[in-house]
């Protein structure tokens, strides 16, 4: 082993280094500010999402309906009182004007998320499809198998009937061989004693 100078350790090290450390340091940096960003957009679309989708059911109600129908009475009302009917108009198309913009915005982002929610679903119906598919070839598959067992139970019932029917036939032969042997075993005896006498 060689010895190392005393140099200080400071020294040791290239500038090289030291910005490597400062871009990859910037560079975490970056990385998390565009981490934490896009996580405070997605809070934002989600809580942007809600708010269209309350100010879409609230239109729709019977609510909105009656809501609307006084601030326009009010608004024809208004004029009586001595406020001139042309700023009165003007400040209520204004107002319906930007309210049809919003709700125009907010029912075009409620489409946007039912699309949405239809594809997944959508998707979803697709995959429950093919589940069909396979469950119906399956089932199909399980009656192809019912059918061969049934044609080897078939085939077992016939190869049991016609050992049975061998069976009888061989026990017939053998009771009948069996009745021969005793009848002349019978007339043997008869001549057994014949001659003994």
């Amino acid at each position: 082993m060689f010895p190392l100078p005393n140099i200080p350790l400071v020294l040791k090290i290239s500038p090289d280094i030291f910005r490597g450390i400062f871009f990859y340091k910037k560079f975490f940096r970056t990385t998390m500010y565009v981490y934490m960003s896009l996580s405070n957009r997605k809070q934002t679309k989600i809580q942007l999402e809600r708010s269209a989708d309350i100010a879409t059911k609230w239109i729709g109600s019977t609510t909105s309906l009656i809501v609307h129908t006084c601030i326009f009475v009010a608004a024809f009302i208004i004029p009586l009182f001595g406020i001139p009917f042309d700023r009165v108009l003007l400040v209520l198309t204004t107002i319906v004007s930007l309210e049809a913009i919003y709700l125009a915005i907010f029912i075009q982002m409620s489409v946007n998320k039912n699309t949405k929610d239809i594809e997944v679903i959508q998707e979803d119906v697709e995959e429950i499809a093919e589940d069909v598919e396979d469950i119906q070839e399956d089932i199909d598959e399980i009656a192809e198998d019912v059918e061969d067992i049934q044609e080897d139970i078939e085939d077992i019932e016939e190869e049991h009937e016609k050992d049975y029917k061998q069976d009888r036939k061989l026990e017939k032969k053998e009771a009948q061989t069996l009745e021969a042997i005793q009848i002349t075993l019978a007339q043997l005896q008869k001549e057994i004693e014949e001659l003994k006498k």
